[in-house]
């Protein structure tokens, strides 16, 4: 292992070396030069609160359906006071009001939310894309879009499936787009999402363009009794990513591939040096001396974070991804991969200091990638008012239980395995999940109502994050994969590609690694550990009745389910998933 970690530190290193390269003799100019991050001074800029959109109408106090319209625009966006304005994709309900994140929607359960997203758009990208990566190119010109709503349960028409893309005004669509408003139900469990853009083979870029956002579904009969912090001031997103710039503030993405024989411009992972929070490099916060709530959203491509507050505060974990917990966790530290999320409750009454900085200390990549620098390891800072005052919020001994996941109700069990192919020159040239591309025809064919057990092998030496589209699971374990006989299973596997086959009940003999307690919820993404197998109880039905779903999940274009590094969902970690009867 630790020579394949030096092999990953080299390649990185020589990567960074034709990157600058190729800007210093190709480029040349000031303004495509990379901006110097060290001359950024942090927690200068007030974390912003983004705008809010309500997916509901209230008449005489009565509660009913609405409908939203969302557009994507190209604008500015200031990241940071000393950086030039960005040229960024972002959401909003017009040019003028559209924010990077987008606006934070929130709907309310039980009353459906339509929403129009239009594509307002240009011609050409904002970043460079590698089109041998097989992505969304439509005939006559035009950025590819699609929404998905993150966490969502919903019909298969408005998952925002990755063929379903459209171009400015709907000029051309992809071959399962079906129609131009989504309708999202909001009948499953209270809790958070996020929507964020899904078009295929575009995902990556047209993320760290901007396309991302907050979507909280409300519960009031199910939370109010949780006395937990509530208002715009003490309840609040956190949607957290990184980013590189160049010296005119426009977003920096490399434009030559690790691989540039076999893709151009594809890179493995994307890592940028600068930490942003609701928009603004490194933020900072005035907070009362009182309990706060923080749903946190990891929206990097691929860097994890691993947050602890610098004078040793604690968090109190009351949900995880979509769902609450059982019961709050408190916990030193959080492990969050990309496009995970985490409900947290922060008391600053208890703060030993008046200021406190969010910091990181995930390697990238993750787990045996670099260690953080002085500007990636730290994400923003907490002020803390000296007055005390009164806080009638309370942490609950108990929050929201669901029904039990039992493994012998599961109907099948089905492996799941993840591999990483290199060229002759040892550099990826694509992921894979069980050794098929995406457009292979499908396999994975639940039905619905039932449970199901996915046995998740990682062959790959990076943690992916696993995402499911519908279904919700839970993490039963981790077994390492014996070392001795490692190469043996992966030759075996990837020859085969069969788990029994191969016997994986010889291999899978390891040490455990015990799930989290704050990752013993029901989740809708997960870190499979590298030269591991992670055993998954998935259920496709609502967790929190025994109804089944308001829709028809046995429709077209169906589900998928991916790994949520964005540059291997893209190329092309990412398989089908059809539901059926």
């Amino acid at each position: 292992m630790e020579s394949l970690l030096c092999r990953r530190r080299i390649k990185r290193v020589m990567v960074l070396i034709i990157t600058l390269t190729w800007l210093g003799s190709t480029c040349g100019e000031l303004e495509d030069q990379l901006f110097e991050v060290g001359k950024l001074k942090m927690f200068v800029d007030d974390l912003p609160d983004m705008p809010r959109l309500y997916g509901f109408n209230s008449v005489h106090d009565i509660i009913k359906p609405t409908s939203l319209q969302i557009g994507m625009f190209s604008t500015k966006w200031k990241f940071h006071r000393d950086l030039p304005a960005t040229p960024v994709f972002a959401y909003g309900t017009s040019r003028s009001k559209a924010t990077v994140p987008g606006p934070t929607i929130e709907a309310v359960y039980g009353v459906d939310t339509y929403v129009t997203w239009r594509n307002h758009l240009p011609s050409s990208h904002i970043l460079p894309w590698d089109r041998t990566i097989s992505p969304a190119t439509p005939k006559h010109g035009g950025i590819p879009t699609v929404v998905h709503l993150h966490g969502g349960i919903h019909e298969p028409t408005s998952d925002g499936n990755a063929d379903a893309w459209f171009t400015a005004g709907f000029r051309e669509t992809g071959p399962k787009w079906t129609k131009t408003t989504l309708h999202y139900e909001n009948k499953q469990q209270p809790g958070n999402m996020w929507y964020h853009d899904h078009a295929m083979g575009l995902t990556r870029v047209n993320l760290l363009a901007g396309l991302v956002g907050a979507y909280i579904l409300r519960h009031h009969a199910v939370e109010s009794p949780l006395q937990l912090p509530t208002g715009d001031e003490f309840d609040r997103p956190l949607i957290i990513f990184d980013r590189s710039f160049r010296k005119d503030g426009s977003i920096y993405m490399n434009a030559t591939g690790n691989n540039p024989s076999i893709h151009p411009q594809w890179q493995p992972e994307y890592f940028g040096d600068v930490i942003i929070v609701n928009g603004k490099a490194w933020p900072r916060l005035n907070v009362r001396r009182r309990k706060y709530r923080f749903r946190i959203i990891n929206a990097s491509n691929a860097r994890f974070f691993k947050f602890f507050f610098s004078n040793g505060l604690n968090f109190i974990v009351v949900g995880s991804d979509s769902a609450y917990l059982s019961k709050p966790v408190m916990t030193k530290s959080i492990l969050l991969s990309p496009s995970e999320l985490v409900d947290v409750i922060v008391d600053f009454s208890k703060s030993p200091s008046r200021t406190v900085v969010l910091a990181n200390d995930a390697p990238y990549p993750y787990p045996s990638g670099d260690p953080v620098n002085e500007e990636n390891g730290k994400v923003m800072k907490f002020i803390i008012n000296n007055e005390r005052e009164d806080d009638t919020c309370t942490i609950p001994k108990k929050l929201i239980n669901y029904p039990h996941a039992d493994m012998s109700n599961a109907v099948l069990r089905r492996y799941i395995s993840m591999y990483e192919y290199v060229s002759n020159s040892d550099e990826p040239t694509h992921l894979l999940v069980n050794g098929l591309p995406y457009d292979a025809p499908v396999t994975e064919t639940p039905k619905s109502g039932t449970t199901e057990v996915w046995e998740v092998i990682n062959l790959t030496e990076d943690n992916h994050p696993l995402h499911i589209h519908l279904g919700l699971f839970k993490v039963v374990e981790q077994t390492a994969l014996l070392a001795a006989g490692l190469e043996e299973f992966k030759e075996c596997m990837t020859k085969q590609n069969d788990a029994v086959k191969c016997q994986i009940s010889k291999y899978a003999l390891g040490k455990k690694t015990a799930v989290t307690a704050l990752e013993r919820g029901w989740k809708n993404v997960f870190k499979m550990m590298p030269g591991h197998v992670t055993r998954i109880l998935v259920r496709f039905s609502y967790i929190h009745t025994n109804a089944s779903y308001p829709f028809d999940p046995t429709l077209e274009p169906g589900y998928v389910y991916h790994c949520h590094i964005l540059d291997h969902e893209d190329n092309m970690m990412m398989r089908p998933l059809k539901v059926i009867n």
